[in-house]
């Protein structure tokens, strides 16, 4: 009994040995030395460099396209600055912070030069307004109360140009050149009204012109605060009140 259990155990073991052996020899691989192929050999010859043509290169180098060289710019360095400058504020203006300012800083300039205008035609020395006051004239003169009616021109030009106070003597001969139109009925005059407000009552002719000349080198003067004036200078000014006055006297008043 106990050799025929035994024959039996052997009799399976052996039927399951190839089962077992099987899987392992198949995942063996097979090499195939038929299908390795040798490549041949390079019997091709040996490239030759070649080298370009010196006319073709030169006339490469000549072209813009193939100049990789910074090239200066052709603008003046003024040029250059202002380039600069416009480029840095348009950048500035994309920035939130820089469309503010440019926004209201649009609207301070407008404010600031409609007021400079409006004192100009009032002939107002707007220099006061910041705390600066012209300079005491050498001479006692009231300003605010002078009456052109009621001044001594001759008398008060000649002490202040006799004490140098030229500033003074140009204001008294633009008065004065008033008071000679008003008497000659050209102008109306008011203390109210502005130098430019007498120009257009002026006839057509070379009065206007010559008022106008005249008109500019008082602002220039008074309104600059000139009140170092040079001799020279003021001499130029007395000649321009000087031939005024001869052209009012020649009776060349209208076209």
């Amino acid at each position: 009994m106990l050799r025929s259990y035994s024959r039996r155990w052997l009799l399976a073991l052996m039927l399951m040995l190839p089962w077992a052996v099987g899987p392992v020899a198949a995942r063996t691989p097979v090499r195939n030395t038929a299908a390795v192929r040798q490549l041949p050999p390079d019997n091709a010859p040996t490239p030759t460099l070649r080298q370009p043509v010196p006319a073709r290169l030169r006339d490469f180098r000549k072209q813009r396209e193939f100049q990789y060289v910074e090239v200066k710019s052709e603008q003046s360095a003024w040029d250059l600055f202002w380039a600069r400058f416009w480029r840095w504020l348009a950048e500035m203006l994309d920035t939130r912070s820089g469309q503010v300012v440019w926004k209201y800083g649009i609207y301070a300039g407008l404010v600031v030069a409609l007021v400079f205008v409006v004192l100009k035609l009032l002939q107002i020395d707007f220099t006061r307004a910041f705390g600066r006051a012209p300079n005491t004239a050498a001479l006692p003169y009231d300003v605010e109360g002078e009456d052109i009616h009621g001044l001594q021109f001759e008398e008060l030009i000649g002490a202040a140009e006799t004490a140098g106070n030229f500033r003074l003597a140009v204001r008294l001969g633009y008065l004065q050149i008033l008071k000679q139109l008003t008497d000659q009925g050209l102008i109306r005059w008011q203390p109210d009204k502005t130098n430019h407000d007498y120009l257009f009552e002026l006839p057509p002719g070379p009065l206007p012109d010559a008022f106008r000349e005249l008109t500019r080198q008082f602002d220039y003067v008074w309104y600059g605060e000139q009140d170092d004036l040079t001799p020279s200078h003021y001499a130029q000014a007395r000649a321009t009140r000087l031939a005024f006055q001869q052209l009012l006297s020649s009776g060349r008043r209208a076209a």
